[in-house]
């Protein structure tokens, strides 16, 4: 049950229409479904502030396709998919609207949101970065927000991201995801009066293990400001960046 549906529920009861019991019968009913293989929440936006998303990684095509149909069924216009498969984007799409990001691996099934506020930053230390930073934008534009990218902006040529100072010191959050040693989110925390939420990335030779190296090198920066999400987790950091950008209002 959507904000808009429990508003309209409440309304009937001061009008006379439903009863206090009917109405608590129907907010007891609804909270989830059960399919068999999953349990789609639908009081996540209600408790959360951003609708269920779906992880699509391990699942199949028509179990995601499911999951959808049941959450859109209960009045969530958009659901969020990361780690989607085009494969299974394609599927889904013969049943359902479905916009793709490939490069970030995300499916939008439904509307995608018009309004977008305030400035959430998306920056790259590479080329290499962008499929996270892709998971991350896109997951942040989906939950109505404005995002700017600033790709390949990494430290081995310190001036490509000082010519974006402008974009950077106006964001109210800033995504720095980055692979090797991970030292762009510090850079960018010494530079900047908004939260940053490194991310780092699997991207590296032998001895960045997989992401490891950038994870240990984020987790101690010095900056004030910095917090660090899991490795590869675009998803979390731009979930992340939309709380923060809608903590008290957003600007225009």
């Amino acid at each position: 049950m959507q904000k808009e549906q429990l508003k309209s529920l409440f309304q009937k009861v001061a009008d006379g229409i439903l009863s206090p019991e009917e109405a608590v019968m129907q907010i007891k009913t609804e909270p989830f479904t059960d399919l068999g293989f999953a349990k789609p929440d639908f009081h996540r936006e209600l408790r959360q502030g951003a609708a269920e998303v779906i992880y699509g990684e391990g699942k199949t095509a028509e179990q995601i396709l499911k999951i959808c149909t049941s959450l859109m069924d209960n009045g969530q216009k958009t659901v969020l998919i990361t780690r989607l498969s085009k494969e299974a984007a394609e599927y889904i799409g013969h049943s359902i609207p479905v916009t793709y990001h490939e490069t970030g691996r995300v499916g939008i099934a439904g509307e995608v949101p018009d309004s977008k506020h305030g400035n959430i930053v998306i920056a790259t230390g590479g080329t290499s970065d962008m499929p996270v930073a892709e998971e991350a934008a896109v997951t942040a534009e989906a939950l109505g927000n404005k995002v700017i990218r600033l790709y390949d902006v990494g430290v081995a040529g310190i001036h490509r991201l000082l010519s974006h100072s402008s974009e950077i010191m106006s964001a109210r959050a800033i995504v720095a995801v980055a692979g090797m040693e991970g030292a762009l989110a510090s850079v960018i925390g010494g530079l900047v009066d908004c939260p940053v939420i490194a991310v780092p990335t699997s991207v590296g030779y032998g001895a960045a293990f997989g992401g490891l190296a950038a994870l240990l090198s984020m987790l101690n920066s010095c900056a004030g400001g910095v917090s660090v999400v899991n490795i590869d987790n675009g998803f979390g950091a731009g979930y992340l960046a939309s709380m923060i950008n809608h903590i008290g209002g957003v600007s225009q």
